[in-house]
């Protein structure tokens, strides 16, 4: 069952070493993932899930103990998620029949859960055993609820790492350009994320969302799916878009 979650943007930006010079810009992004990690941690969850986005399509399962770098950004930084990979697969997602999961194990992490990777060493967490699962953007909605409740069913006490971000089109400058839809779209978001609001995640416009490149909708509706009948309430951390892509951090517990 889930007892909490938190979600997190997942720029490589809110890597000091990979923003470099404007790191301190992100500083107030980066206190509130902090805090939303606390949340976690204070819901004494069993298992953690992280959940992100990925380039491939499907799903992809991220062992603990899988490892991440920032060398495709130009830093010489490694990660892993978690401890030791447990040799008796008690810590991994089963798989859907979209990947071979004994490959999965093997590859890096995609630049989402490498972030949340980052963050959580930040963090020193040592509250429960972590599974990563990388989501392909397409994922069909009704999929990534589904993938949900199956995550909640996997202890009894389980939290969710969720990563993603908004629009990519908030601004001239921004990665899509400035597009009008953007900034209603991110605050439908953030005030769905910050009110726990399941029907409204589940109900997120796919192609809307695709075309402002918001990286998190798939792995929301995974959430939302997890959230199914847990009666979880929400809190909005943090919302911005400093560089035309909309970040967002909230707590459910």
């Amino acid at each position: 069952m889930l007892v909490a979650a938190a979600v997190c943007p997942c720029p490589p930006l809110l890597v000091p070493e990979v923003a470099a010079g404007a790191a301190p810009e992100l500083d107030p992004a980066r206190a509130a993932c902090t805090d939303a990690l606390g949340v976690l941690a204070a819901a004494r969850p069993d298992r953690l899930v992280v959940v992100g986005p990925a380039e491939r399509s499907g799903r992809g399962v991220f062992p603990e103990g899988s490892r991440g770098s920032f060398r495709g950004f130009g830093v010489d930084l490694d990660v892993r998620l978690g401890g030791a990979v447990d040799g008796n697969g008690d810590v991994r997602l089963g798989g859907d029949g979209s990947g071979d999961e004994a490959g999965d194990a093997e590859r890096e992490l995609p630049a989402s859960l490498a972030v949340a990777a980052w963050l959580l060493e930040r963090a020193g967490w040592a509250d429960a055993p972590i599974e990563g699962l990388g989501v392909g953007e397409p994922l069909e909605p009704e999929r990534c609820i589904q993938t949900g409740r199956d995550i909640a069913g996997r202890a009894e006490r389980v939290a969710l790492l969720v990563m993603g971000d908004a629009s990519a089109c908030r601004t001239l400058k921004a990665p899509g350009y400035l597009d009008e839809r953007a900034a209603p779209f991110d605050a439908e978001v953030a005030r769905a994320l910050g009110a726990a609001d399941v029907a409204a995640l589940r109900a997120l416009d796919t192609e809307l969302a695709y075309a402002l490149k918001a990286s998190g909708r798939a792995c929301w509706q995974v959430l939302a799916g997890a959230a199914e009948g847990a009666d979880l309430g929400g809190s909005l951390l943090y919302e911005d878009a400093p560089y035309g892509v909309g970040y967002v951090v909230a707590t459910w517990s």
